[in-house]
């Protein structure tokens, strides 16, 4: 039996508000060598989507320039043109009828390729994206977002480009479009519950499970402390306390809990992870996150959660951004639980890669022919 002064002290954690509980927050170098992996794969979809997105998708060389801090850009844009062959051929053109023909880029046939590859995948996989786009709205407060909002993480949950004015008017079963994107007021609204997709991703793991074993495994969260990391004796106790509460699953209806109660933690972990389990690559910015604080029933000092359960997420700085990642995605740096959009990521990257191989080679053959020549006119000067 416990004694009085333990019933005591874990009455106290219990009483205790959750923001007051501190953890240091540990650095994990190879979780922030993953969002480095995709550095240059970004920089140059970037650049790709401003040139794709102007009239007749071409642009002179010299407007892709002036537009370099908008995009990120640290070279210039002929130094980005020669390092990634491939994506655009240069040619010239008139600005206006009367004006001297200047530099314009437009897409290469590889990248247009590319592009039909695109729509092809998303097409094959447009069931699983109305999917995702479900359960975002089935896990907020009202069944109900932002479009605005959802515009602004497609590219984290892997939606097309056009999602709102083209995928969700096919599916009126499911969404329904008021006002209009772009103009602060538009909203994206379920229409009907579908409970096949009530279902989160460590619900679904315990359900796998128990038809494995053959026997009940209730649902729970993956805890994997980083190597080093040493929980202090208060804050372990309470982990051990919050992991014994039964799992709230990011789609039960949470308005009867008290927004600082332990439950409403679990609940609120539990929807970080579904998000981030939804996610492309299983992390989302901090930041964009907080967008989606009255939708989800985020506190505002949310972002402590990620590091008051550091064994199942990260909080990485990485680029002086809080970015929240899945611990339980990643193996070291590599992502291990992968989402089947990410096989457009795969095509252009292999379209990179091409074009990367390409210049090596003409690099090569550019440095032996500079070696022969030396070797030519020594043997001249030698005669």
């Amino acid at each position: 039996m416990l004694s009085k002064t333990k019933i005591n002290t874990l009455s106290n954690l219990n009483a205790r508000s959750i923001s007051s509980l501190k953890v240091v927050w540990r650095k994990d170098q190879a979780l922030d060598r993953a969002l480095e992996h995709d550095k240059r794969y970004k920089q140059c979809a970037r650049v790709v989507k401003e040139v794709l997105n102007e009239p007749g998708q071409v642009i002179p060389l010299r407007y892709l320039e002036k537009r370099r801090q908008r995009m990120r850009l640290k070279l210039k844009a002929e130094t980005f043109l020669n390092q990634n062959p491939g994506l655009f051929d240069v040619y010239y053109d008139r600005v206006k009828p009367k004006t001297q023909p200047v530099r314009f880029i437009r897409a290469t046939d590889r990248l247009r390729q590319f592009l039909q590859e695109e729509q092809r995948i998303l097409k094959e996989n447009e069931p699983f994206v109305v999917s995702k786009l479900c359960k975002l709205l089935m896990m907020s407060k009202n069944k109900v977002v932002s479009a605005d909002k959802l515009l602004h993480v497609k590219r984290e949950f892997g939606f097309p480009n056009d999602f709102l004015v083209d995928l969700v008017p096919r599916y009126p079963q499911y969404f329904r479009l008021t006002g209009f994107p772009g103009e602060g007021k538009s909203f994206l609204e379920l229409v009907n519950w579908n409970p096949e997709f009530a279902k989160s991703v460590i619900e679904q793991r315990a359900e796998e499970e128990s038809e494995r074993l053959g026997i009940r495994v209730r649902p729970s969260f993956n805890v994997e402390l980083p190597r080093g990391f040493v929980l202090k004796k208060e804050m372990r106790e309470w982990v051990r306390d919050w992991m014994e509460l039964d799992y709230v699953s990011p789609y039960e209806d949470v308005s009867h809990l008290d927004q600082a109660s332990r439950e409403m933690e679990k609940r609120s972990v539990g929807v970080f992870h579904e998000l981030l389990s939804l996610s492309l690559h299983k992390r989302i910015p901090v930041p964009i996150l907080g967008k989606f604080c009255d939708e989800y029933r985020f506190s505002n000092a949310f972002s402590s959660t990620f590091t008051r359960h550091s064994g199942i997420f990260y909080l990485s700085l990485k680029g002086g951004i809080e970015t929240a990642v899945l611990r339980e995605a990643y193996k070291g740096d590599e992502l291990i639980d992968r989402d089947p959009l990410l096989r457009i990521k795969d095509k252009f990257i292999e379209l990179l890669e091409e074009g990367w191989r390409q210049r090596a080679e003409q690099l090569r053959l550019k440095q032996e022919k500079i070696k022969e020549d030396m070797m030519l006119m020594a043997t001249k000067v030698g005669e």
